[in-house]
């Protein structure tokens, strides 16, 4: 079996520089040596964007070329393995989620919390770890393999810059956990997948948090100008402070002007139930939309995904419910 592995950026890779940490390690000598003597001894080859990045510049273009560059390889691998930085890689495993729903070969992405010349990272258990879960036969989709777990692409959210056991799954149980022998909790459910997706481009979508107190004036300067789509992360289960003059009033202005609102939860195990509380009844009967229990990290790429096949008003709001790459529980 052949592997693919695919270095972005991100900290995995990073060295010291008088301006602090950036890419630049041999990551190919590294991973020789890290598997020189096991079953996956000249397994694998490896390739680095030529620009690297730290993950917290990444953009919807990088998306794009992380895909792109999978595509380019699929009939030269069995399996593929994506290097990221941590801070945005919720966001890049979701969003290949999506594009890749009919890639049909097996995608774990990783990184680590140190660097790999760092006494006591977590590269190497990462790194190995990505390579099992890809070769194990048992997996067929994006996943995300860190702090000795494996998890759904399109279900992590990150929970610490500093912990090994970085990353989790909240509203879904992980797919498998390492031990002697792995421990296999269930098979990845797929969804319904999408057929030739156009590439990614960036769009404006924006994310606003509710918080007690907010104003109606402070809520209208935000959208304006409108964006593409809006997020809109409420508290519980979709609840907006409804009795705050023209807070309500403000939101729906949005919808009628076009611009779709996807109402998302603060906390990170949530249902969005809009209707189910008085106040935020006023949304349900405005046309707003519900993000049931989707990340805010797969919720945004989803719509960033959307937007790139041209998607708008009904049609977008009907996909965004839509369990496309088994981002939402249906």
């Amino acid at each position: 079996m052949r592997t693919h592995i695919l270095y972005t950026g991100g900290t995995l890779g990073m060295v010291p520089t008088p301006d602090g940490l950036a890419p630049g390690a041999d990551l190919t000598g590294w991973l020789d040596q890290l598997l020189s003597g096991t079953e996956l001894a000249g397994t694998f080859e490896t390739l680095s964007f030529e620009h690297l990045i730290d993950s917290a510049n990444a953009t919807p273009a990088d998306w794009r070329r992380i895909v792109d560059d999978l595509w380019a390889h699929r009939e030269e691998a069995d399996s593929f393995v994506v290097l990221h930085g941590t801070d945005t890689l919720a966001y890049t495993s979701a969003a290949l989620s999506y594009a890749l729903s009919n890639f049909g070969k097996p995608v774990v992405v990783t990184g680590a919390q140190y660097s790999l010349g760092v006494v006591g990272t977590d590269a190497a258990p990462n790194v190995t770890g990505a390579l099992r879960a890809v070769t194990s036969g048992r997996l067929r989709s994006v996943a995300v393999f860190f702090g000795h777990k494996l998890l759904r692409g399109n279900r992590v959210t990150k929970l610490s810059s500093w912990a090994y056991n970085g990353f989790d799954s909240p509203a879904v149980p992980q797919l498998a956990r390492t031990g002697a022998p792995w421990q296999w909790v269930e098979n990845d459910s797929t969804g319904c997948g999408w057929l030739d997706p156009k590439p990614y481009r960036r769009h404006d979508v924006l994310v606003v948090d509710l918080s007690p107190g907010i104003s109606a004036a402070r809520l209208r300067a935000v959208l304006d100008p409108l964006p593409e789509a809006v997020i809109l992360r409420a508290f519980g289960v979709g609840n907006i402070p409804s009795d705050e003059p023209g807070l309500v009033d403000a939101i729906l202005d949005v919808i009628s002007a076009g611009t779709p609102v996807v109402v998302a939860s603060q906390c990170m195990q949530a249902d969005v139930l809009l209707g189910r509380y008085q106040s935020s009844h006023a949304l349900t009967e405005g046309g707003a939309i519900s993000a049931h229990d989707m990340t805010l990290e797969a919720l945004y790429a989803k719509l960033v995904f959307l937007l790139s096949q041209g998607l708008r008003g009904k049609e977008l709001g009907r996909w965004v419910e839509t369990d496309i790459a088994g981002e939402i529980s249906m």
